[in-house]
């Protein structure tokens, strides 16, 4: 391993230890600790294994965007039948619309579920800003009948973790 790459790790291990007490941070504050700490350890990882400079910056990105929007993820609750149904709509639109280039380059990236905007309800947090739901698009159909609400809306294209899914984020699904 290269010193360089051996004291980014360390570092970054070193500040992760330091805020593991980070249970009075707001999402937000959490968010941007856990990303950047997850995006500099898998770049530094990614660089140890003979990833060039750029893959690992872009690896270490990705994860640090996907780690960070993972601490937004607010509440999750069970879908009424108008949620389902809205969000089913929007997806099969959204995908039945895409290109096949795109619905290619989604397969090249190991997209295979979308998170889709759905009606807020009784039962969404206060302070959400959108409630999702996720879609997948080898089946064709929603994955469970679970509603996410998220504090910070991710930006449309982007990749997010929901519970076990990486899902990219296509907002109410017009192209």
């Amino acid at each position: 391993m290269k010193p360089g790459t051996l004291k980014t790790v360390a570092l970054a291990s070193s500040i992760s230890l330091l805020v593991s007490a980070c249970e009075n941070m707001t999402p937000g504050e959490n968010a941007a600790v856990f990303g950047t700490t997850a995006g500099v350890l898998a770049g530094g990882i990614a660089r140890a294994a003979g990833a060039s400079t750029g893959e690992s910056i872009a690896i270490g990105a990705a994860t640090g965007a996907v780690v960070a929007f993972t601490a937004y993820v607010i509440a999750k609750h069970q879908a009424t039948e108008r949620q389902r149904r809205i969000a089913e709509e929007r997806a099969r639109v959204y995908y039945g619309r895409l290109a096949p280039e795109k619905k290619v380059a989604l397969k090249k990236k190991h997209v295979r579920y979308i998170a889709v905007d759905t009606e807020k309800n009784e039962q969404t947090a206060p302070n959400a800003k959108k409630s999702v739901m996720i879609w997948d698009t080898q089946n064709e159909s929603l994955v469970g009948n679970n509603v996410y609400d998220v504090q910070s809306t991710p930006s449309t294209g982007s990749t997010a973790k929901i519970d076990t899914y990486s899902a990219e984020y296509v907002g109410a699904g017009s192209l």
